[in-house]
């Protein structure tokens, strides 16, 4: 694969080295910032790459399935991946230290300062709460992730030879992202997808591989995103014919995160890959954990800590958490003006 056809964007006038070209990108990928990486990589359609603080480092023979998304945390945590590493479609690892051999399933969610030892496996849907270990030559499963089992012999390799087959039939292409005239306040990836009616308020951010539908235009729907708000990468925000999904001002919704029509307030942390269920009601000043699920309809009150499936008050929102939530937004708006300035020096026209 020529060089040219990636999507390579610098950060801080940092940009990715790789050993090698990749082994296969498919459409909607994105390599930012600074992220060194070995030979044999290989990405699935919308698989994200993002360094936009801290480094990421790589070893060969790494496999990110479609919607896959790796980044840090900010100046905090890097994210460091061995060699032979598997993750599933719309997987996330953020900021963490993956282990040689790893397998990661589809919908995992790794969280900061964690580390997985070489050699085990991470089953589907699970969580590995921050700055836990886990032992090489387990099963891991569920939310906390704990171990299950150890492993049989051959079979780690067994279930990545299947991960791998899977990530490759999944690989089916990806939609053009969203007009370069949508939203002209807000930054939009360039692999983001928008349809239908959009209101981004100025400082707002749609990040790479996110996917947005607010139905056809002209039947009543619509997603409204709040001042500074931001709406990281792979997630997806689907509104049907006539519903709206509302989100306040300074609000994250964490990566690969599943919104149906629904309404999010202001000053709100929405957890890496949690999914609310339909007319869920996010209040003010909310913190929604990593992974968490509500139920249609389900009201999150204001001042509290939610988690669990379904999510569940767990504790008052603390001046700790709350300034996490407040604290993520300059970030993101920092992140957006740098990225608005690379895309348009990409593209040769106006940043999207």
């Amino acid at each position: 694969m020529n060089r040219t056809d990636l999507n390579i964007l610098s950060y801080d006038d940092a940009t990715p080295l790789l050993a090698h070209a990749p082994r296969h990108a498919a459409p909607g990928h994105a390599l930012i910032g600074r992220i060194t990486c070995g030979v044999d990589l290989w990405l699935g359609a919308g698989a994200t790459i993002r360094a936009d603080g801290h480094f990421v480092r790589i070893g060969n023979d790494l496999q990110m399935g479609r919607g896959a998304t790796i980044h840090i945390a900010h100046d905090v945590y890097p994210t460091l991946v061995g060699d032979h590493v598997t993750v599933g479609a719309n997987a996330v690892v953020h900021a963490c230290d993956i282990g040689a051999g790893c397998v990661i399933e589809d919908e995992c969610v790794v969280l900061d300062g964690c580390e997985l030892e070489p050699a085990l496996l991470l089953e589907a849907g699970s969580v590995v709460f921050p700055r836990t270990r886990l032992e090489a030559g387990y099963v891991y499963g569920g939310r906390p992730a704990k171990p299950v089992r150890r492993l049989a012999p051959g079979e780690l390799d067994a279930r990545r030879r299947l991960l791998r087959s899977c990530n490759e039939a999944d690989d089916n292409g990806w939609d053009e992202p969203a007009p370069a005239n949508l939203a002209p306040a807000a930054f939009i990836a360039n692999t983001a997808i928008v349809r239908g009616v959009l209101h981004a308020a100025a400082d707002s951010s749609i990040w790479y591989g996110c996917r947005l539908d607010a139905g056809p235009p002209g039947l009543g729907g619509a997603i409204v995103l709040g001042a500074r708000s931001n709406v990281q990468d792979n997630s997806v925000l689907t509104a049907t014919a006539g519903q709206r999904i509302v989100i306040g001002a300074d609000t994250t919704i964490g990566h690969n995160v599943t919104l149906p029509a629904c309404n999010v307030g202001d000053r709100c942390l929405v957890g890496i890959g949690s999914k609310l269920g339909a007319g869920t009601v996010v209040r003010d000043d909310v913190f929604i954990a990593a992974g968490a699920t509500t139920e249609p309809g389900q009201v999150l009150d204001s001042g509290h800590l939610y988690g669990g499936q379904p999510a569940r008050p767990l504790a008052p929102l603390d001046e700790r958490k709350r300034a996490l939530v407040m604290g993520t937004i300059p970030v993101y708006c920092e992140y957006a003006r740098e990225l608005k300035r690379q895309q348009a020096a990409r593209e040769g026209g106006p940043a999207r």
